[in-house]
């Protein structure tokens, strides 16, 4: 499901560049086309960001058991998420360390 946020918001954005570009409006000549169309100010995609349900979670330096916990955090405490794999997700934690992987089972987003 995080996958299919993260790549619908990466299409929104591409999508706003192609209709906003001249060729979307069946422009002949480009040059006229861009003093006519002024180019849209582009904002990040609002990102995915997911809140810890448990208290003593596990934070790791990589998506499993077989990699180092990097410490841990508690219920209420943010991460965005910056990607996933299998079942754990990469993100950044708010006020903290950021490319850590938490399992999604202990995550609501």
């Amino acid at each position: 499901m995080i996958k299919k946020m993260l790549l619908a918001a990466a299409a929104l954005v591409a999508g706003v560049g192609l209709v906003a570009s001249p060729s979307a409006y069946g422009a002949q000549n480009t040059a006229t086309a861009r003093s006519a169309v002024t180019a849209p100010v582009l904002r990040a995609a609002p990102q995915l960001v997911c809140t810890v349900n448990d208290n003593g979670v596990n934070f790791r330096g990589g998506p499993g058991t077989n990699y180092p916990v990097l410490g841990t955090v508690n219920r209420g405490q943010n991460i965005n998420a910056r990607g996933q794999e299998g079942s754990w997700l990469m993100g950044d934690l708010w006020g903290g360390p950021t490319g850590v992987w938490i399992h999604v089972a202990y995550l609501n987003c």
